[in-house]
């Protein structure tokens, strides 16, 4: 059996900045709230109308990515795309990807777990790798939220959060067992799956053929809803959980940890993360003041800047975390 190791990293982000005090303008909200409950300072939005999609963006990243890996398009044996932001209902983004990056008829899975979505991601890639089924995947997390969201002050509790952008990994297969992904752990708990959802568009709320007669501009099913502090509740203890059960698998403590890089849901979680393990600032990598919460695409984004930093160092131990939307959670377990 083989293992699976990251060869390239990439992400995009639009240029186009939108801070707190842009925010301030357009709903009830200012700086001081924004930061004190998140600790976002900015994120980005794409421009309505200059073509960008959860497509584009993803396509951006991987280019990079497969530069630094040092691979040609050709090389990719497999896609896997995680998003909860396509660019339809269907088909999927992973086949898009495939025919604008210009690769061969490769398989494209699409990914939906939200939050998860580039853990779930990994493991899946990790796993084909390790089965010997693939040599050379390429993995994307990208999101267009901003296109979604309730820009007044009735949905400010959720839509001052997110941002957009795209984050890429290359898995390649790795023949020291030492090395590469160690182990990815995978969760879920569906009982919550309201919580922290968007309904609608869904085939389970109202015939489409309804929805489009009726145009009610109170239905807000259609805006994404959190229940903040039970959302709150919920990751701490899950991240917690997941990172621990990744370090045991692996015979592996706390103090082994190089670097957490942990899904930038809110600065307040990471921060209780970090505290409860006893880690210090420099093993803990956050960005969500730049970016807010990208989704699927958070994690890779930040891997990607902890890496160009040269924080990410050969031989290190690097554990990616998550917990979001389903709710589902997750942890991968890196020896760099």
């Amino acid at each position: 059996m083989y293992n699976s190791k990251i060869t390239g990293l990439g992400f995009y982000v639009p240029e186009n900045v939108v801070t707190n005090d842009d925010l301030s303008k357009i709903m009830d909200t200012n700086d001081a709230w924004i930061q004190e409950r998140t600790g976002i300072k900015e994120r980005r939005h794409v421009v309505k109308g200059d073509g960008q999609t959860t497509t584009t963006m993803g396509v951006k990243a991987a280019n990079i990515a497969l530069e630094r890996a040092g691979l040609d398009k050709n090389d990719i044996d497999f896609i896997v795309f995680a998003t909860l932001s396509p660019d339809y209902y269907f088909p999927g983004p992973g086949v898009l990807v495939q025919r604008d990056l210009g690769i061969k008829t490769v398989g494209a899975l699409d990914v939906r777990n939200q939050c998860s979505g580039f853990i779930y991601a990994i493991s899946v890639a990790d796993q084909y790798i390790k089965s010997g089924m693939y040599k050379n995947i390429l993995v994307i997390g990208s999101e267009l939220q901003s296109h979604g969201l309730d820009m007044t002050t009735r949905g400010r509790g959720v839509s001052v959060i997110f941002g957009d952008g795209a984050g890429a990994a290359v898995l390649s297969r790795e023949e020291d067992p030492n090395k590469g992904i160690l182990s990815t752990h995978l969760h879920s708990e569906g009982q919550h799956a309201e919580e922290l959802s968007v309904i609608a568009p869904g085939m389970g709320k109202r015939w489409v053929n309804d929805i489009i007669a009726d145009n009610d501009p109170d239905d807000h099913s259609y805006f994404p809803y959190m229940n903040g502090q039970f959302v709150f509740k919920n990751a701490v203890v899950r991240f917690s959980e997941v990172i621990k059960e990744g370090l045991e698998k692996n015979d592996l403590k706390t103090t082994d940890i190089d670097l957490l890089v942990p899904h930038q849901a809110n600065l307040r979680i990471s921060q209780f993360i970090q505290h409860k393990f006893g880690l210090n600032d420099d093993q803990v990598y956050n960005n969500i003041m730049n970016y807010g919460n990208t989704t699927a695409a958070s994690i890779p984004i930040a891997l990607t800047e902890a890496w160009e930093q040269g924080k990410v160092k050969e031989g290190g131990l690097v554990v990616l975390a998550a917990f979001g939307s389903g709710f589902t959670w997750g942890s991968a377990v890196i020896r760099w």
